[in-house]
């Protein structure tokens, strides 16, 4: 077996865990993600001080969470990077049983916070929003699934796994969380897409998709409240989409300066969902243009390096994980500038929030792991191997 494939390093027998990670790992989206927390935290800098004196707090309260929600997300995505894709696997799906455990849960135990969706568990110093967490356990599950359906004899993956995935639609819109449950579909899709669904098929799941919306709309007042707002030829500026937009024409290029932004003081969600209004207000496209490079160059590199990889479940489960990653980086960019429908979907590794940024190191560090350098060995073994 040929060990030198596509630039695979050999494991050297007794090497030590950090020597070995720190060779293997893929260093550049390592530091981007590392790039994208300080942004967070700059962006953070600016938009919470009006939070926290709304509720009363000190002026930097949120900024201090945010560090600490940050760390933890960032030792999350060290850990798990250091893991086998095996490993990574168990505890995947471990944790997918557990969020869907949560989730299910939620309308007996959750709470809304007066935002009209049942989404997060109160702890009392904080909360826990399990679909965060939902998401990564998910691809893994599917991925799993999928690969195990390709070999001889194997189990239904396709059909289990797409009935899982509209388990966990159901209980989404239930909150109502549409957001969520598109990206759910869309990253089942994405894995049923790579392990070589048929294009038609995809399109009548696109159909499908589009007939459910229309069934939310008609049968949703939150739902269509937000699209009737996105469809309609003039903004309310006293509405968070109206702040939003005035605050990115008032930014220009270069911004209005550190500071000197005006819709953290509006925007109730500023530090969350529209995070992305301060970074255009304060510092301007040049700004904004960086965050969406980051987000693209992580997102580009990473199914570069999948491309490579031989094993069905790697290649599938990195798939599913960056796409979910890059999507959900779209929907909260795109929400912000109105070419979507509001959401209420964060930015990952900017927007504040602890299940957000922990759920985003736990998804990044299983990306990392997939993605680290190993041996692969000739492809025809690849196929000897499933025809035994």
């Amino acid at each position: 077996m040929t060990e030198m494939v596509y630039g695979a390093v050999p494991v050297q027998r007794g090497e030590p865990i950090l020597p070995r990670w720190w060779r293997t790992i893929d260093k550049l989206t390592l530091w981007l993600v590392l790039i994208l927390c300080s942004i967070g935290l700059l962006l953070g800098w600016a938009s919470s001080p009006p939070l926290a004196a709304h509720n009363g707090l000190e002026p930097f309260y949120y900024v201090k969470r945010q560090f600490a929600f940050g760390a933890m997300a960032l030792i999350a995505m060290v850990l798990m990077s250091m893991m086998s894709p095996d490993l990574v696997r168990r505890l995947g799906i471990i944790g997918f049983a557990a969020a869907l455990i949560g989730l299910m849960l939620l309308p007996f135990f959750g709470t809304d916070f007066g935002k009209g969706a049942t989404r997060w568990y109160s702890l009392g110093f904080g909360s826990v929003q399990p679909s965060e967490f939902l998401k990564p356990g998910f691809v893994v599950l599917t991925a799993w699934l999928m690969a195990a359906s390709q070999q001889a004899n194997g189990p239904p993956g396709k059909v289990i796994s797409l009935a899982v995935a509209l388990l966990i639609t159901g209980f989404l819109t239930m909150q109502p969380d549409f957001g969520q449950a598109v990206l759910i579909l869309f990253g089942w899709g994405v894995i049923y897409f790579v392990a070589g669904a048929p294009v038609l098929l995809i399109f009548a799941m696109a159909g499908l998709a589009v007939s459910g919306g229309v069934v939310a709309y008609q049968n949703s007042e939150h739902f269509a409240r937000r699209i009737d707002g996105f469809l309609s030829t003039e903004i309310d500026p006293t509405t968070q989409i109206g702040y939003a937009t005035n605050a990115i024409r008032e930014g220009g290029f270069f911004g209005v300066g550190v500071g000197e932004g005006q819709v953290k003081w509006s925007l109730p969600d500023a530090h969350t969902d529209f995070i992305i209004a301060v970074a255009a207000e304060e510092y301007g496209l040049v700004l904004v243009l960086l965050i969406i490079s980051l987000f693209a160059l992580i997102t580009v590199r990473s199914l570069i390096r999948l491309m490579r990889e031989r094993d069905p479940f790697i290649r599938l489960a990195g798939a599913g994980l960056v796409c979910m990653f890059g999507v959900q980086a779209l929907i909260n960019t795109g929400v912000a500038v109105r070419l979507l429908p509001a959401k209420g979907m964060t930015l990952p590794f900017v927007s504040y929030g602890g299940s957000s940024l922990v759920a985003g190191g736990i998804t990044l560090g299983m990306l990392l792991a997939f993605t680290r350098t190993r041996p692969q060995g000739e492809i025809a073994d690849h196929f000897i191997g499933r025809g035994r």
